[in-house]
C-alpha cells in the first residue's frame, strides 16, 4: 500500500543528504523557526515551497479556509506554543484566490459540520455586503471576500490574549496577511501587518 509514497519519500531524502549531509542531523535538534503560517488545508498550497523554506524554518496550521477563530483550541495551542515557546517573529495568516471553502460558505448548499466551521466567513460577507455586491462579477466578489476573510483572521490573531501579552512583554511579535494566487504562485500582501497593541484595528 502506498509504495509510490514511500518511494518518494526515500528519493526525497536521499537528495536532501546529496546536497546537505548534515541537513537531518540538525532537524534532530529544536526546532526555532521564525514564522508561523496560518493557511488553507487546500492541497494546491503548499506552504513551505510557496516561500522557499525548509523543514524546521516554518511552524504550520492549516484549516478549511484559514481560519482563526478564538474559539477552536486546535488553532489556539498552535498559536500559544508558537508564540510562547518557539517565540515566532511572524505569524503569516495566509489565504489564496480560488478557495474552496470560502466559496462553500456562502454558495447556500448545506454541507453538515463544515457549515459551522464555515460561519464566521458569512458573517464577514454580511458586514461588507455593500462592498462586495458593487464589484462586477462572481469572482471579484470570491476574491475580495477571500481578502476580507484573510482581515478578519489576521484581526483575531493580533487581539488574541497570547500575542497580546508577548507585545506586553516587549517580545518582537507582527502579524501579516497574505493571499497566494494558484494562477501565478505568487503571494499577495494585503498591507494589513499588525506590529503592536496599538495597531489593532476594530471591525471592517
Amino acid at each position: 500500500m502506498l509504495d509510490d509514497l514511500k518511494d518518494n519519500n526515500r528519493a526525497w531524502a536521499q537528495r536532501k543528504v546529496a546536497i546537505d549531509p548534515g541537513f537531518f542531523r540538525r532537524l534532530e535538534g529544536q526546532q526555532a523557526p521564525k514564522y508561523l503560517w496560518i493557511g488553507c488545508s487546500d492541497s494546491r498550497v503548499p506552504a513551505n515551497d510557496i516561500v522557499g523554506l525548509d523543514p524546521g524554518e516554518l511552524f504550520v496550521h492549516r484549516n478549511v479556509a484559514n481560519l482563526a477563530p478564538p474559539q477552536d483550541a486546535n488553532y489556539l495551542s498552535v498559536l500559544q506554543f508558537a508564540v510562547d515557546v518557539i517565540k515566532v517573529e511572524h505569524v503569516l495568516v495566509v489565504g489564496h484566490y480560488g478557495c474552496g471553502g470560502v466559496a462553500a460558505a456562502v454558495d447556500g448548499q448545506r454541507r453538515g459540520l463544515v457549515d459551522h466551521w464555515l460561519h464566521p466567513i458569512r458573517e464577514t460577507q454580511n458586514e461588507h455586503r455593500e462592498e462586495l455586491d458593487a464589484l462586477d462579477g462572481p469572482k471579484a466578489r470570491w476574491d475580495r471576500l477571500v481578502e476580507l476573510n484573510v482581515q478578519r483572521q489576521v484581526r483575531n490573531v493580533a487581539s488574541d490574549v497570547f500575542v497580546q501579552d508577548a507585545w506586553a512583554r516587549g517580545q518582537p511579535l507582527c502579524v501579516h496577511g497574505w493571499v497566494y494566487s494558484l494562477a501565478n504562485g505568487l503571494v499577495n500582501d494585503l498591507g494589513v501587518s499588525v506590529a503592536g497593541p496599538d495597531e489593532v484595528a476594530g471591525p471592517g
